[in-house]
């Protein structure tokens, strides 16, 4: 009985897992899967360490790229590679409590109109996180910060690009990833795409993942540098592109201050961050693309 849940899980899901530098926590998050039944597909962005090789031991199909293609155009390379209808785009520092993955897809079934999906994503210090807002939802206003306890299924107007059931030919006609966006708001963007497009996004409660957050990569000098130029481009490029550009100038100020004081008391790694987010704002207000600073093309992924 279970080898025949297993098959049929199979016809109907394809994990897609992008890595990068993730051998950390790579073998937890294909070993989960593996004992829901679903097939992998790896999708590694030219990583130095034993990512692909873990991969590949755990019998997932590995597809490696000559060179780091950034997290949303690399999910758009596996969601092509998979042939079921559904995908589940998950982070390698994930890992899917028993059960998961099943509630994931009877949800699929209750809610038709639900283009994504993604299951409960529970941090190490036993947070339930749910984001509280988004920038392309300003119409959710939170100013005192109260926790939102969800006790049940819900929509929602994003979902964290985390973890995330997809509905694979209503993402990709809706164009996928937007493939500008090397890190950052590539999961806001999609929501705001379907969303627009009269497709539901819904929280399934039932469905528990564990998520280390942030633990995809292993640490590297340059990588939070990297990280906040990104974090800095993309949300401004997301918001011009949804008619909600902002103006960048205070928190650029703040992050100047902070830089100041950093490098007053030689904190190598503030001042990367800071920097890294006043670079990343100023190369925008320049007018240079994400793909530029990566040596990408634009077309393809």
């Amino acid at each position: 009985m279970a080898e025949r849940l297993q098959g049929a899980t199979a016809d109907r899901v394809t994990a897609v897992v992008v890595t990068y530098d993730s051998a950390g926590v790579l073998a937890p998050c294909l070993t989960s899967l593996a004992d829901a039944g679903v097939p992998v597909i790896v999708v590694d962005n030219a990583s130095e360490d034993a990512s692909r090789d873990i991969a590949a031991a755990a019998g997932a199909t590995v597809i490696a790229n000559a060179r780091n293609e950034g997290f949303g155009r690399a999910m758009n390379i596996g969601m092509r590679a998979a042939r079921t209808p559904l995908v589940l785009l998950a982070n390698p520092d994930l890992v899917f409590d028993e059960g998961a993955v099943a509630a994931l897809l009877a949800a699929a079934d209750a809610y038709p109109d639900a283009a994504l999906l993604a299951p409960r994503l529970i941090e190490p210090d036993g947070r339930h996180f749910f984001s509280m807002r988004s920038l392309l939802a300003p119409y959710l206003r939170n100013e005192a910060e109260r926790k939102w306890v969800i006790e049940g299924d819900c929509c929602a107007p994003f979902l964290s690009g985390a973890c995330l059931l997809a509905r694979r030919e209503r993402v990709l006609e809706a164009g996928g990833f937007d493939p500008e966006i090397f890190l950052f708001y590539e999961d806001d963007d999609l929501c705001a795409r379907l969303a627009s497009a009269g497709h539901a996004l819904v929280h399934v409660h039932a469905a528990v993942a564990r998520h280390l957050r942030g633990q995809s990569s292993r640490p590297r000098p340059g990588r939070a540098f990297r990280a906040r130029w990104h974090l800095a481009w993309s949300r401004l490029y997301v918001g011009r592109k949804w008619g909600r550009a902002e103006s960048p100038w205070p928190w650029m100020a703040r992050a100047a201050g902070k830089l100041v004081l950093a490098a007053l008391v030689f904190d190598r790694k503030r001042m990367e961050r800071f920097g890294g987010t006043l670079a990343g704002a100023r190369d925008f207000l320049r007018g240079r693309r994400a793909l530029d600073r990566e040596g990408l093309d634009g077309g393809g992924a």
